[in-house]
């Protein structure tokens, strides 16, 4: 449903979350899992991703190794799912309206920046393929930049994203698709439009000042801008 609101109150800058808001690459993380945990006769689905999106690499890969009982180590998880995954990020999607979306918000000149939890050299393999659209983002912060002390729902990496923007933390707002990075955003005092997977209980996320299904159903308007 489109926004009929606009924000509580008036915002400057814009902070986005990267896997599931602007790149599609959720899915290329599902089927990576999925392909590590059927070595070992486990199955991995959502019951069990619905746990790990927007959490830090190693938080994610232990809530897997403990949930499905993996002979592994988290790091040793996550090596193997990056074996199968890395090479898929070379030509991933942007999210449908995520490229239009940032780039009306470039034409005001709203700062803009992301806050992801890939470490940086994940972000760059996955932003390769879109080097110009990312040059129009003031800040990008990743989840080892060593500000960030910990991952999301901490938040540690949204307020580094509004210091690297020179903004106040309070006149962010931040779209995210998972609930650990709206708790995050919203103790770092900040709005949050939540943009969740359409499997995921949008009941958690009834803190977010909008939650909608896509960048469509949003506006500049509702953001008051």
């Amino acid at each position: 449903m489109t926004p009929s609101v606009r924000l509580p109150w008036p915002i400057t800058s814009v902070i986005f979350d990267l896997d599931g808001v602007l790149l599609d690459t959720e899915p290329l993380y599902t089927e990576a899992l999925a392909e590590v945990a059927a070595r070992y006769g486990k199955v991995y689905d959502w019951s069990i991703k619905s746990q790990c999106i927007g959490r830090g690499t190693l938080e994610a890969g232990q809530t897997i190794v403990d949930a499905l009982a993996l002979p592994l180590s988290a790091m040793e998880l996550v090596r193997l799912r990056d074996e199968k995954l890395v090479p898929r990020f070379a030509d991933v999607a942007p999210m449908p309206g995520a490229v239009a979306f940032t780039r009306a918000l470039a034409a005001r000149g709203i700062p803009m920046g992301i806050a992801t939890s890939s470490p940086a050299d994940i972000f760059a393999i996955k932003a390769a393929a879109h080097s110009a659209w990312f040059r129009s983002f003031a800040a990008i912060v990743c989840g080892d930049d060593p500000r960030v002390e910990q991952g999301k729902p901490a938040p540690d990496i949204f307020l580094a994203a509004a210091s690297s923007l020179g903004v106040r933390p309070v006149d962010c707002v931040v779209f995210e698709d998972s609930p650990f990075g709206l708790d995050g955003a919203l103790r770092a005092g900040m709005q949050v439009v939540a943009v969740p997977d359409p499997a995921m209980d949008r009941a958690r996320y009834a803190r977010a000042a909008f939650v909608v299904s896509g960048f469509a159903e949003v506006s500049l308007q509702d953001l008051g801008l």
